[in-house]
Parts: C-alpha cells; sequence; structure tokens
C-alpha cells in the first residue's frame, strides 16, 4: 500500500459547473483507479477557470449593480473550494459505488500559510479578473487597494502575487483523514493564502500554485509519491524543435541543467517540474512523477510519463 499525492490541473475539470460535472466522472474513474490498487489517495486540484469564474461574476454584479459587494480573492478562491470539491466529491463516491468499494471521501477548506516577506508581494503578476479600462482599473486600484497592471494591449486587470507555500493550516485534520483511510481532497487550488500576524491568520490576495501546495501537502503527511497530472505524455525539452524529445526520467541535477537552460515554460511545465523536485528534495529522494491524466497506471510503472528522482 502507497500514499499517493495526486495533483489535478484547474483545466481538466471544465471552465464551468455542467462542464465540469461531466468532466470530473472522467477524473473520478482515474482518481479510484489508484484506489482500486489499494492506495492511499490524496487529491490536490487546481482552480484556475474555476475561481476566475467566480472572481469574474462578482465584478460584473458589481458593475451592474454598485450595491452588490465585491468579493476579494481569498473568499473567491475558498468558494471554488467547495464547489469543485463537491463534484470530485460525487463523481468520485459514484465511481467507488460502481465498483463496490467501500471507501469514504472528504474535501477540506484549506488554508495554506506564505510569508509575508515572500518576494512575490513586491511584483504582483498574475492577472485575474475581468479587463478594465485604465481610468477604470486605477480607480479600482485607488478604491479597493488593488494592485493592476495593463495586459498586453487587451486592458487594464487586477494582477496579485504568486508566493510560495510554507505550511498547512488544517494539515492536523489533513493527516487524521488520511490515516483513517479517507480520501481526501485538500488544498484545492493551492489552499486559500493566509499570512500569521501574531496568533491571527489572515487571508492575502494571492494565488498559490496547486503543484507548489501538492508537494507541500505530500511532505507533510509522508506520501510515498507525488503525481502531477497533465495534458501531456511526458515532460519534453527541445520543445516544438526538430530534435524535441519526452523524457522517461530525469534527476534533479538534470531538472536544474535544462531549468538553466529554460527548457520548461513558466506558468506551465517549469512549476511542475520545480514541485516534483521540492518534494524529491524535501524526502530525501522519494520519487515524484508527472504524466498524463488518461494514463496514470502506466505513470506509476514508468510506461509514460516522467519520473523525478534524487
Amino acid at each position: 500500500m502507497s500514499k499517493i499525492v495526486v495533483a489535478v490541473g484547474g483545466n481538466a475539470l471544465g471552465n464551468n459547473p455542467e462542464e465540469q460535472k461531466i468532466i470530473v466522472k472522467n477524473t473520478a474513474k482515474h482518481l479510484v483507479d489508484f484506489v482500486a490498487k489499494n492506495n492511499e489517495v490524496i487529491i490536490v486540484h487546481g482552480n484556475g477557470p474555476q475561481v476566475g469564474m467566480i472572481s469574474n461574476g462578482f465584478d460584473l454584479a458589481h458593475k451592474t449593480d454598485g450595491k452588490s459587494p465585491i468579493v476579494d480573492f481569498p473568499e473567491a478562491g475558498a468558494m471554488s473550494q467547495g464547489y469543485i470539491g463537491y463534484h470530485l466529491q460525487q463523481a468520485i463516491i459514484n465511481e467507488l459505488n460502481a465498483r463496490k468499494l467501500n471507501k469514504s471521501v472528504a474535501s477540506i477548506v484549506t488554508q495554506t500559510v506564505v510569508d509575508a516577506n515572500d518576494q512575490a508581494f513586491q511584483n504582483p503578476s498574475k492577472p485575474i479578473g475581468l479587463f478594465m479600462s485604465e481610468v477604470e482599473a486605477k480607480q479600482m486600484a485607488k478604491t479597493n487597494g488593488w494592485d493592476v497592471k495593463e495586459d498586453a494591449g487587451r486592458g487594464w486587470r487586477r494582477v496579485i502575487a504568486s508566493p510560495k507555500p510554507i505550511d498547512i493550516v488544517e494539515k492536523e485534520i489533513v493527516k487524521t483523514l488520511v490515516e483513517q483511510k479517507f480520501i481526501t481532497i485538500t488544498a484545492g487550488g493551492g489552499g486559500v493564502p493566509v499570512i500569521k500576524k501574531g496568533n491571527d491568520y489572515l487571508g492575502v490576495a494571492a494565488v498559490i500554485d496547486k503543484d507548489f501546495a501538492a508537494a507541500k501537502i505530500a511532505e507533510i503527511i509522508d506520501a510515498d509519491s507525488l503525481v502531477i497530472l497533465t495534458a501531456i505524455d511526458r515532460v519534453l525539452i527541445n520543445y516544438k524543435q526538430p530534435n524535441e524529445k519526452g523524457l522517461a526520467e530525469m534527476s534533479i541535477s538534470e531538472a536544474e541543467k535544462y531549468i538553466g537552460e529554460n527548457q520548461f515554460a513558466p506558468g506551465s511545465m517549469l512549476p511542475k517540474v520545480q514541485a516534483a523536485m521540492a518534494f524529491v528534495k524535501s524526502t530525501n529522494g522519494k520519487p515524484a512523477f508527472i504524466g498524463s491524466l488518461d494514463k496514470v497506471e502506466d505513470v506509476l510503472k514508468g510506461a509514460s510519463g516522467t519520473k523525478i528522482i534524487k
């Protein structure tokens, strides 16, 4: 039996609730495949499309009716955890019942601790929400304390920081659920970012990469492996070049060399590789895998995906 943390991208869950309910059935089949092989599974999901949809909905409502409140990003992130968790729980339970597997599923609204002095807060760069005119953007910045930037000639948008996770507030609950053999869904969207002031936790407008959050969860629960699922079969070097190559295995030193060569795109493959490296380093050599959602069984066997080793 192995404890496996599985990170599933938000884009693998659809762009709206109805689409998500359909797509998540397929996702649940692959996740339950892990369970059917007697593994303990902990799931971390992305929320990029979903939290954007929630944030945009509140922004539009406020523009239409000033009495409708602005809902800030920590709250929007918590909402996305709830509704994605609900869909995942339901789909996994239905799949478990179809296979007559006696397991329970729990979703945890998770707060992820970040460092208030993280350099990411000095240069917020992650665009979120609706496009605005320059006048609108600067007014929102003045009224709500937002950071705003012009976005590639398409208009102005709010930008927020993407700090690294340093701890999980609900980690003891997560560890207890895993020990009790629950399929546990946690740190959705990377978790709601919080900083600690004195004895209090305070939500901050930021977004945490879900792969780094998954690596932190895997470290905390002493997982045997971390599996990051994406849309490609293997990590590629020389992407879209005549000498493009898929990697079946990659050591930490090789990964560092490829990063130095700018082989992995920021915001895409780079954070996945860095999160996998962080897990391998923090666990003194336990493996991480990056591979396709549709080939999870082959990923663990080494027939697909990329295995990251010490």
